[in-house]
């Protein structure tokens, strides 16, 4: 049952299904033929792992039927039935039962494999208050007070809340945790446990009815249980089909991973339903090890079992593999996040000028994104604090590579704004330097940077006149690469961008154009949203166009943002990165292009640490940050050996 394409096992990938099949109450036969047609379906579509309802050979809303023996005996048929299934199609099949041991019955989750029955979990926290009447049928189990194994399917089955299921697919593993319904509302609920004794899978056979507003309650328990957990988290509970005597029940099913909802189905139908996705165990094994108090968890030792799973093999991932990731496609989010973004670094600046008792500030504005952004939250600090924006002072700087362009951009913008605005050349300045260090003019690194240098020394030495705060411009993209100045546009006071990559940088001009912004600091931006980004360090062409793009240099930012999004991020390998960047740019770049790219990325990284090594200030904006105050911590002299491709 493998579909052709790319093995997706090999990345790291696992596909999951949470499935609601159509149900009648007590009607074994009627339900089994529906788990087989559903799982049938779910395998065809290469799901490894599929997880159906609490008390799914049944249905949940059975009563006092559930001491009935010709239902049991149903229902342990069903079983047999359904690992003669599993045996033939693969995968791991995860369903609910009424199970008989030792003069009891217990709410049991059945994982059936392509070996047979894996093993048998039962319900450990039994409800028995509002519309629940459980503890009338079922008996709680207790580690310790039975045997380790069952009689079912003719054989001995593992049979306890102590036990994990290993999965292994080629080279890969990954650890299956099982708890049911009320297990996850419970204070302290199984997961947890099960996942500090290393289960990054969690699966939850449940039958939740439907009373208003708990939907949400159910989602956000799934949600920020797989957030506390570091795992996936699958969620199937039972549909329409159940009895409506008393509750109805809309059969949602949710998947889960670290906090964030893949895939949710709550229809109220009568039909079979699921939802499938993806899940990415090496981003689970990452914030794992990255997480220490993860480690710190102290747990039961459980039985481990194996289980093996079929190759799962596709063109790529169900899930969207984004081209922006630290931009968000849905525009209101997108709109939030920036608002934030700029809430955050208005208040870093403003706490600043609180503390050393500045109310005046220093900031070069050259006509491109990163200083337009600076200057904006400069702005938004003034506003916030009551200062007069005219101590604001955006000085205009043109030097040999200046193009009238973006001269004429920086001052309509910081005009528009209401801020002092001052243009001070550069030209003769760097030109005599060079002559004093015995430099021909030629246009090489040294001319570059002593330019970079000059600009800095003048604003530092403004910041001192005027008793201000020299406020930095580089963006997290351009510290990354070490597309900075050592000692020039690297150094300031503060650098408000220096956590804000430069994907993020253009959607947060973006927006604020659009929403914050007058008709001509709108027009200013759209301008400079239109300029090439360039360093303008190298003098324009004879029609004044500017020449040195740094993207002709160093590939698109939208890669190396990529890049550099999945390496510290998520820790991903060289291969994982090039295909989830072959499958983001799918028509946009070749597989050649992106490889050499990624060389760039990952020389300029690693050559560059010594920049990182001693930024100045800033405000740390999202979970990826260079400064090594907060996040990063990386030897200068580290080598690329492990990244090369």
């Amino acid at each position: 049952m493998e579909r052709s394409g790319v093995n997706l096992s090999a990345y790291g990938y696992l596909r999951l299904a949470a499935a609601s099949p159509a149900v009648r109450v007590a009607d074994v036969d009627f339900n089994l033929t529906a788990i087989i047609e559903t799982y049938r379906i779910l395998r065809a579509e290469g799901v490894q792992i599929a997880v159906f309802p609490e008390l799914a050979t049944v249905g949940y809303t059975c009563g006092d039927l559930l001491l009935h023996t010709p239902l049991l005996d149903a229902s342990e048929h069903a079983l047999t039935e359904l690992a003669g299934l599993v045996c033939i199609e693969g995968g791991l099949l995860v369903v609910g039962a009424p199970i008989r041991a030792w003069g009891r019955l217990y709410n049991c989750a059945v994982a059936i494999g392509s070996e047979g029955i894996v093993a048998v979990i039962p319900k450990q926290f039994i409800p028995n208050y509002a519309e629940y009447y459980e503890q009338r049928w079922f008996s709680r189990p207790t580690s310790g007070d039975f045997f380790p194994t069952i009689e079912l399917d003719g054989r001995a089955v593992p049979f306890g809340i102590d036990i994990l299921i290993e999965v292994r697919v080629n080279e890969r593993s990954a650890t299956i945790g099982v708890e049911l319904c009320e297990d996850l509302w419970a204070v302290e609920p199984p997961s947890g446990q099960l996942a500090s004794a290393g289960a990054d899978v969690l699966l939850n056979l449940s039958a939740s009815n439907e009373l208003l507003a708990k939907a949400e309650y159910r989602r956000d328990l799934v949600r920020m249980q797989s957030a506390r957990c570091i795992a996936a988290y699958v969620y199937a509970s039972s549909g329409a089909g159940e009895s409506t005597t008393d509750t109805v029940f809309s059969g949602h099913c949710l998947i889960a991973e670290n906090g964030i909802i893949l895939a949710e189905d709550r229809a109220f139908s009568f039909q079979s339903r699921w939802v499938i996705a993806d899940v990415d165990l090496d981003r689970l094994a990452f914030d794992r090890r990255r997480i220490a108090t993860f480690g710190q968890h102290r747990f039961t030792v459980y039985r481990r079992f194996p289980a093996v799973l079929p190759q799962l093999s596709d063109s790529r991932p169900r899930q969207a593999i984004e081209a922006l990731p630290f931009v968000p496609s849905d525009p209101a989010q997108k709109h939030a996040r920036c608002k934030e973004i700029v809430t955050i670094q208005r208040t870093g600046l403003a706490k600043r000028l609180m503390h050393t008792g500045v109310q005046s500030v220093v900031i070069g504005v050259s006509g491109g994104l990163d200083s337009a952004l600076a200057l904006l939250v400069c702005v938004e600090t003034f506003d916030l604090l009551g200062y007069d924006r005219k101590n604001i002072r955006a000085v205009i700087l043109p030097g040999p590579g200046s193009s009238e362009r973006t001269q004429s951009q920086a001052a309509q913008l910081a005009t528009a704004l209401g801020v002092s605005v001052l243009v001070i050349p550069i030209t003769p300045a760097v030109e005599q330097h060079l002559r004093d260090i015995g430099h021909g003019g030629e246009h090489d690194t040294t001319y570059e940077n002593a330019q970079a240098r000059e600009r800095t020394q003048i604003l530092m030495d403004m910041a001192n006149r005027f008793g201000a705060l020299m406020v930095g411009t580089s963006d997290l993209s351009e510290l990354a690469l070490g597309w900075t100045t050592y000692g020039g546009d690297h150094m300031s006071m503060y650098g408000v961008n220096a956590g804000v990559p430069k994907t993020l940088v253009r959607s947060i001009v973006e927006w604020w154009s659009e929403y914050a912004a007058d008709d001509a600091a709108r027009a200013a931006l759209q301008a400079i949203m239109a300029t090439p980004i360039s360093p303008e360090l190298l003098p324009p062409d004879s029609t004044g166009t500017i020449r040195q793009r740094t993207e002709d240099v160093l590939g698109p930012y939208v890669v190396h943002d990529f890049f550099l999004y999945h390496f510290i991020r998520w820790g991903y390998s060289p291969a994982k990165i090039l295909v989830l960047a072959e499958w983001a740019f799918t028509g946009r770049y070749g597989q050649q292009e992106l490889r050499n790219w990624f060389q760039v990325f990952i020389e300029k990284f690693f050559s560059s640490q010594f920049k990182r090594s001693c930024l100045p200030d800033g405000p740390k904006i999202g979970s990826i940050v260079l400064s090594p105050r907060a996040d990063w911590r990386m030897p200068s002299d580290a080598a690329a050996t492990a990244w090369h491709i």
